[in-house]
């Protein structure tokens, strides 16, 4: 808390010596909403006539714009929406609030289509930084037909995805739990369903979506690789309105409207599989009443109430859950046995939030978040009803949160912002309950650590001159477990100078520390990954980006070009140890005891650099991307690979996205997108070996058999195969008596390339033994075609 005071004490500083120099001026201010729902607006321009003065509406839609006295022709600008012109006269501070209407009528629906990915590149501070307009989202093709935020995300450039079909993000040499994924203020641990082929996250609930590589504002941190931020729809406050889709694998649901006109309103959306439901009669009618099957749900929900012109309040959340479940019965004459196994894992997430305006120029956002992960693995056998194995395995993490962010728009070359944030952390790195009618004792452990984590910043929004900006930010973390205490300042800054209007050279330089780290031995992504703390063995992570790069604007042509070189260090980075496991027990329940996940990892450190090149098409009948990125990315571990640097098993040296949109009538849009990536890196056995002739113990005399050994490439030294692939799909809509119906046809991996999932070695020919062992490629995904249905009513 005295980080925070210190903080506030330099803000006020400023606030005086600031007003000193404004004293003539008086603030404009007020939110910015849609006309038809009242949805607030986020990264709206607001300037005057003659750009004297500008500002951009907030996350929560709020603007404070300093002008002085008399008369003002003021603009309020956003892409997709009529631009609204107000001519207002100052001779106080005023409050005016104002809605946009769409600049078309998109076939009745409603559509909240922008966002700041909008602006114009050369004007903003910040680089790195990518914001993808929700429809844009809805229209790409995906896999099975499930839109998919994270999946969109990959085809930018600096964003590689793991393997075929994962939903993983990999950005700029960082590995998934290097990603601060935020919903509405609250961290989401596991952000994958299906083993990680698809996302949690509906777009149909969201508003907006920003995905930040470097360069990160001072109230991020925690995560050394990115940020992804994505904030629900407040919910229509006008009117009731909602959505209905069939798919191949899942149904959705959402409903959004007034619960006081004008004044609150709400939105609940879902998502369930269906897979297991209608597969459960033909897998009891082939398996004698064995049954098994897989489903996953979604469950998002908001509230928010207006209390008065200066007060807001909003509650959100977020549920959702994967399991997988087999249950087998097998009856004898004397005997019956019974199997029951599940797995499952799941989040939660809650966030209350209060917005109070102190004064015109201060914007307050209080926050209290709850953010929940869970891992559960079951399995039981029973003989004649008497228990002869049961398992319980579990891990986890629960966060309470209380976070305070204030805008204070000091004049109009200086908007600062400042605040702090306070977590503490539950971590279950595991929990195990093991019994056996084969084991005299009873394994029984459970670990658990408990954390602090803290973070206060203060950052200013500096506009130097008519073609200078800068961001300049200092973040101050803390973390506690056990009796260790880490302490370490960050240092923010972005620079931004206008050669021209609409070209603009950046640079930017950020330090950033993460407390908490995910032990993985798999590259899929799988929920058994864990979620441990930094401890007195364990140090946190940290990392030091520098970028720079040129933005162009071409207004006229409605497309822009943005080239950025990075180069990142990261040190004290984890992995399993070679063998280890996340469920490794030693013979003996003391062994299972005394075993500790610290014991089965190694730390070291990692560089990644590289170029990266968007050319982006923003307004139009034909919008999309190319994207292109040139990386480097290596790790050295003193107990992998002897101590030698390795790349990492997702360098991946050229990956290239193209995405296409076209409209081809009111009511017909075609879409397609083409992505290839180098190889993934990856260890192979060279040769298998008999070890008899290296002991002193006769295998084949005493035994029966020779063990054997297995001699490795030098780690990750071989590359899988080139990926590439192409998707389409094209949606027809037609008005309806109350709403608008949609059909989408899509196909994923157009031309049945054969992809490499992994790889594996077996013999030439089956069944022959005296074939040689040759090098097998195992593919996932042939073409997938799908069609889906969508109505959405009002």
């Amino acid at each position: 808390m005295q980080q925070f005071y210190k903080i506030t004490g330099m803000a006020a500083l400023l606030l005086l010596s600031t007003n000193a120099i404004a004293q003539q001026s008086y603030t404009l201010s007020g939110y910015v909403k849609e006309a038809g729902s009242g949805e607030l607006l986020l990264g709206v321009s607001i300037y005057t006539s003659n750009k004297s003065a500008g500002t951009v509406s907030n996350n929560f839609g709020y603007y404070a714009l300093q002008l002085p006295a008399g008369k003002h022709t003021v603009v309020y600008h956003f892409i997709g929406y009529k631009p609204l012109v107000q001519v207002v006269d100052i001779a106080a501070d005023k409050v005016l609030s104002v809605t946009l209407s769409d600049a078309q009528t998109d076939i009745g629906e409603v559509v909240v289509k922008g966002s700041r990915t909008q602006k114009n590149v050369s004007e903003d501070v910040q680089m790195s930084t990518i914001e993808i307009p929700i429809k844009t989202i809805k229209d790409i093709p995906a896999l099975m037909g499930e839109k998919d935020v994270l999946k969109v995300l990959q085809l930018m450039p600096g964003v590689q995805s793991g393997s075929e079909g994962q939903s993983g993000l990999y950005v700029r040499g960082g590995g998934p739990d290097q990603n601060l994924i935020i919903l509405d203020g609250a961290t989401v641990y596991n952000a994958q369903h299906l083993f990680g082929f698809f996302s949690l996250f509906n777009g149909d609930a969201l508003r907006s979506v920003e995905l930040i590589k470097g360069g990160f504002p001072a109230e991020y941190g925690g995560r050394l690789s990115s940020v992804i931020d994505m904030n629900m729809k407040d919910g229509n406050k006008q009117k009731y309105t909602g959505e209905l889709g069939i798919g191949v694998i899942s149904s959705k649901g959402l409903l959004e409207g007034p619960f006081a006109k004008g004044k609150g309103s709400f939105i609940v959306s879902g998502r369930r599989t269906y897979i297991d439901a209608l597969a459960q009669p033909i897998i009891l009618a082939a398996n004698n009443g064995n049954t098994a099957g897989y489903f996953f749900y979604d469950l998002n929900a908001k509230a928010n109430y207006e209390i008065n012109a200066n007060n807001r309040v909003y509650l959100s959340g977020y549920f959702g859950r994967d399991k997988f479940y087999a249950n087998f019965n097998e009856k004898s004459d004397n005997s019956t046995y019974k199997s029951k196994t599940s797995f499952g894992w799941g989040n939660a997430t809650g966030t209350a939030r209060w917005n109070h305006i102190i004064s015109p120029k201060l914007f307050s956002n209080t926050s209290v978040v709850s953010s929940f992960y869970e891992l559960a693995i079951k399995a039981e056998e029973l003989n004649n009803d008497t228990s002869q194995f049961a398992l319980r395995y579990g891990s986890g993490i629960q966060d309470y949160s209380l976070k305070q962010d204030f805008d204070w728009y000091a004049n109009n070359n200086h908007k600062v912002k400042y605040g702090f944030v306070a977590t503490q952390h539950t971590f279950t790195p595991d929990a195990l309950v093991l019994t056996s009618a084969f084991f005299d004792e009873r394994i029984n452990r459970k670990t658990i650590y408990k954390s602090i984590e803290t973070g206060s910043y203060i950052q200013d929004e500096w506009k130097i001159s008519q073609r200078m900006k800068t961001l300049v930010g200092l973040r101050l973390s803390t973390f506690t477990s056990e009796d260790k205490t880490y302490v370490n300042p960050e240092p923010r800054v972005a620079i931004s100078y206008n050669l021209k209007q609409d070209l603009a050279l950046k640079a930017s330089y950020a330090t950033m520390n993460q407390y908490v780290h995910l032990l993985s031995n798999s590259g899929v992504g799988l929920p058994t990954d864990l979620w441990v703390p930094a401890t007195n063995r364990v140090k946190p992570q940290n990392s030091q980006q520098v970028a720079a790069g040129v933005a162009k604007d071409f207004e006229k042509l409605n497309f822009s070009v943005t080239a950025e070189g990075y180069y990142k260090t990261m040190k004290n980075i984890i992995g399993y140890k070679e063998g280890a496991s996340f469920l490794a027990i030693q013979d003996g329940a003391e062994g299972a005891e005394s075993i500790s996940w610290e014991n089965n990892i190694t730390s070291g450190q990692g560089v990644s650099y590289g170029g990266e090149l968007l050319v982006q098409r923003k307004q139009g009948k034909l919008t999309g991307w190319v994207g292109y990125t040139l990386s480097w990315t290596t790790q050295q571990f003193d107990e992998l690979n002897n101590g030698q640097k390795f790349y990492a098993r997702y360098d991946r040296r050229h990956d290239i996205s193209v995405v296409g949109i076209y409209e081809l009538k009111e009511n017909v849009t075609f879409s397609a997108t083409w992505v290839y990536g180098t190889g993934n890196a990856i260890t192979l056995p060279l040769s298998t070996y008999e070890l008899g002739s290296l002991s002193t113990i006769n295998y084949g005399q005493d035994f029966g058999f020779y063990p054997t050994g297995t001699e490795y490439t030098a780690r990750n030294d071989f590359r899988m195969r080139a990926y590439h692939r192409a998707d389409i799909g094209v949606q027809v809509s037609k008005v309806a008596k109350r709403g608008v119906r949609t059909w989408e046809f899509s196909a994923y991996n157009l031309y049945n390339r054969k992809n490499p999932f992994y790889y594996t070695i077996g013999p030439e020919k089956q069944f022959d033994p005296d074939s040689k062992q040759v090098l097998k490629q195992i593919s996932l995904f042939p073409i997938l075609p799908s069609i889906s249905w969508n109505y959405t009513f009002n």
